[in-house]
């Protein structure tokens, strides 16, 4: 009878581990796939704007290359905040050129952790120019024609990482030729 009870336990854990293994194996390699920046954005709740803003730009599918890239990301109150209209206006097919530069300097090619940017004055954005960092007491603000604060570091996405600002940072204006903005 032992022998019995022994080969039904030994078959029947055979027949769990064959038909679970599989499964965990599956759901291990699922978790280690982590959502790019783009997915990453569109599964919190405070991006949409965001998110609305990248596929006005046509610039998806640049954040869901290989990267790594670092995103300073605006929260939807932070476009909230923006003056009256001027969210509408750069949403418009004939300010896509406004609104890619605008993004595009909320974005810093490879992948710097907040450990990172505290070490850093500045960093060259994907639009071209590079934002200035000022660090106090472990606060990290980003320096353009206007500031913006780290409120959350270090979320990170397959290709990169994401940190929450609280305002849209606009590219400092360009001077003209007699120094005048």
């Amino acid at each position: 009878m032992y022998n019995t009870l022994y080969r039904t336990a030994l078959a029947v854990t055979a027949l769990f581990l064959l038909t679970v293994g599989p499964v965990t194996a599956q759901n291990d390699e699922m978790a280690d796939e982590q959502p790019d920046i783009v997915d990453t954005a569109v599964q919190a709740d405070n991006f949409e704007t965001l998110v609305q803003a990248l596929q006005a730009a046509d610039l998806v599918e640049a954040l869901r290359g290989e990267g790594p890239f670092t995103v300073f990301a605006p929260t939807d109150d932070a476009f909230a905040a923006l003056p009256d209209g001027q969210l509408e206006s750069l949403l418009q097919p004939e300010n896509k050129s406004q609104l890619q530069a605008i993004l595009k300097y909320h974005v810093v090619s490879g992948k710097a952790m907040a450990s990172d940017v505290t070490g850093m004055d500045a960093a060259p954005t994907l639009e071209g120019r590079s934002v200035q960092f000022q660090v106090n007491d472990g606060t990290v603000k980003l320096m353009g024609q206007n500031t913006a604060t780290v409120v959350q570091a270090d979320i990170e996405a397959s290709n990169g990482v994401i940190h929450v600002i609280d305002s849209v940072l606009l590219p400092p204006q360009e001077e003209s030729a007699d120094g005048s903005m």
